[in-house]
């Protein structure tokens, strides 16, 4: 071994040692009813937080609400996590959500995401294959305050909109593109 690879194998040995008790332990998979709980109250302390949020609730076909994700990496990395869809208000089914990274990146975040369908074929294409993926397929707008301060009821015209919320840890780069969404049974 040179001494280069000495050293950096050094440093993984002591980032993990000192990155591992912060991660998140394992647990066993959450309930249907634990599921659309913690969705329903995502949902909405979103809207309660983010007007826009809740104008498109109103107009949304269906909401797919994943309250906690968790995105750990170093170097490589993944995110995963479990959500509810809503129609109505009322959970109509289970979905999970996880995609994987590499490239410059190191730590432990939590986050929330909501997808709102605002047409039927939008909706139909989260079914239409065995695994949804973000990016692919129906048009999709992330929504940030940017976007959030000029949305109108006369300007919401894309398939899709997306809020990312209630980020805690830390981990550069946070971001929903390229996950893949699959229904669940619960």
């Amino acid at each position: 071994m040179v001494r280069g690879d000495r050293t950096l194998t050094l440093a993984l040995v002591a980032l993990t040692a000192a990155v591992a008790p912060t991660m998140p332990r394992p647990a066993a998979a959450a309930s249907a009813a634990e599921i659309s709980r913690d969705a329903a109250a995502a949902l909405r302390k979103l809207c309660a937080s983010q007007p826009a949020a809740k104008m498109l609730s109103e107009r949304a076909k269906g909401i797919l609400v994943f309250p906690r994700m968790v995105k750990a990496g170093f170097m490589f990395g993944g995110q995963m996590g479990e959500g509810a869809l809503l129609k109505g208000g009322k959970t109509v089914a289970y979905y999970n959500s996880v995609a994987a990274s590499y490239g410059l990146q190191a730590g432990v975040q939590t986050f929330g995401y909501a997808l709102f369908f605002m047409n039927d074929a939008a909706l139909k294409q989260l079914d239409a294959t065995h695994g949804f993926e973000v990016g692919m397929g129906p048009s999709i707008v992330v929504v940030d305050q940017g976007v959030a301060k000029s949305m109108t009821s006369n300007t919401v015209t894309s398939d899709v909109y997306a809020f990312i919320f209630s980020q805690k840890g830390l981990m550069a780069g946070l971001g929903i593109q390229g996950s893949k969404i699959t229904k669940i049974s619960k």
